[in-house]
């Protein structure tokens, strides 16, 4: 009995091992194909996200340009009290004011105490400042000083000197 029954096994497991591999093989084809895809996929995606980035990051650099029609500049009176009573409108000290600008502290306090008055692009922003308030005008300053601080040099440690040993004669 033992040889029939080895026989009707092996022949079982012939035939199941063919039938499995008959149903594995296809679906293992199928897994390795979907994988390709999925990882295809992925890689479009996360172009896609870096592109979207740099899209919101090019937007919102565009919203924060202060840019005023060429008339309007031609037109302005820009004194010393309209500096500053604008920069006081907007609650800027004069640093944020000369960050938000661009140019140095002592530039804006030239403009305010009628020494020197803004000239081209500096005249242009202060022009479309008028227009903004004072949530838009922190929210500019805000992005200029993260975008400063993201391309500022990283500040080195100083070196640590050995202190000189006194040799005992």
């Amino acid at each position: 009995m033992g040889k029939v029954e080895e026989a009707v096994r092996s022949a079982v497991m012939r035939v199941v091992s063919h039938e499995l591999r008959g149903s594995v093989v296809p679906l293992a084809r199928e897994v390795r194909e979907l994988k390709r895809v999925v990882s295809s996929l992925a890689r479009s995606v996360a172009q896609l996200e870096k592109m979207a980035a740099q899209q919101a990051r090019a937007a919102q650099q565009e919203l924060s340009r202060l840019e005023a029609p060429e008339e309007e500049v031609e037109a302005a009176r820009l004194s010393p009290r309209l500096v500053r009573s604008l920069r006081r409108r907007l609650r800027l000290t004069q640093g944020e004011l000369a960050a938000l600008l661009g140019v140095s502290t002592n530039s804006v306090n030239a403009w305010e105490a009628g020494r020197s008055a803004p000239r081209g692009a500096n005249r242009a922003s202060l022009v479309a400042l008028r227009k903004v308030g004072r949530r838009e005008v922190k929210r500019i300053l805000a992005e200029k000083v993260a975008a400063a601080a993201r391309t500022a040099p990283v500040a080195r440690k100083p070196r640590r000197r050995r202190a000189k040993v006194a040799s005992k004669k």
